[in-house]
């Protein structure tokens, strides 16, 4: 009785979800989980064959799932991945933004410190975390005000304890998560304000936990 009524309190039956960087660690376990609570859960990643192994671990626990390889950079990509995913399920209730990442060449290390970090490599670690997190909005969010119904949506973006202490080494990451929380901040309001109260935009900043990056 009580696992039942735990099901259906966080019941996601009906909602379609799109996972970015959901070939990760953090974004795949999103991805199942939003699975196992009912939503049909579109995995976006760069490499197929990673998206599809999700896709595949979704349906062996009976979840709907597709694949969708995109990288989160490229806006022609995102609109190919928006396009295939209406024609299969025809809407997008749920974004989570879960691509991102540090940069080796942004980080600070024995031999290199704060006036020798490369300029380049701060871009690409901002651009990943930044615009990686900006362009699904953009995208994705376009397609939940489509239509003549009051819109309704959820986006979710990834920040990091780097956004808001100041950790040692990671000033690109830590930089780029802040601008994270901003972009959340700014664009929970504006999408209220334009699109009306039924479009939320959080962030959340999962704790320290080890993954591939940091093993």
């Amino acid at each position: 009785m009580e696992n039942s009524m735990h099901r259906d309190l966080f019941s996601l039956r009906g909602k379609v979800a799109v996972v970015t960087g959901a070939t990760g660690v953090l974004g795949g376990e999103m991805a199942r989980s939003l699975a196992r609570s009912g939503a049909r859960v579109a995995v976006l990643g760069r490499r197929e064959e990673k998206a599809r192994r999700v896709v595949a671990e979704i349906e062996n626990e009976r979840g709907e799932s597709l694949a969708l390889p995109a990288d989160v950079l490229d806006r022609d990509q995102l609109e190919e991945a928006r396009a295939a995913l209406l024609e299969h399920w025809g809407r997008v209730d749920i974004l989570v933004n879960a691509a991102g990442g540090n940069v080796p060449e942004a980080t600070l290390a024995d031999d290199v410190g704060v006036f020798d970090l490369p300029e380049n490599a701060l871009r690409q670690v901002i651009d990943l975390n930044f615009l990686g997190t900006l362009l699904p909005c953009q995208v994705f969010g376009a397609a939940m005000v489509e239509g003549d119904k009051e819109p309704e949506g959820c986006i979710v973006n990834i920040s990091s304890m780097a956004a808001s202490r100041p950790l040692t080494n990671v000033v690109g990451y830590s930089a780029a998560k802040a601008a994270v929380e901003n972009l959340t901040r700014w664009l929970a309001v504006e999408l209220s304000r334009s699109h009306g109260p039924g479009l939320r935009v959080n962030a959340i900043a999962p704790g320290f936990f080890l993954g591939e990056q940091n093993r």
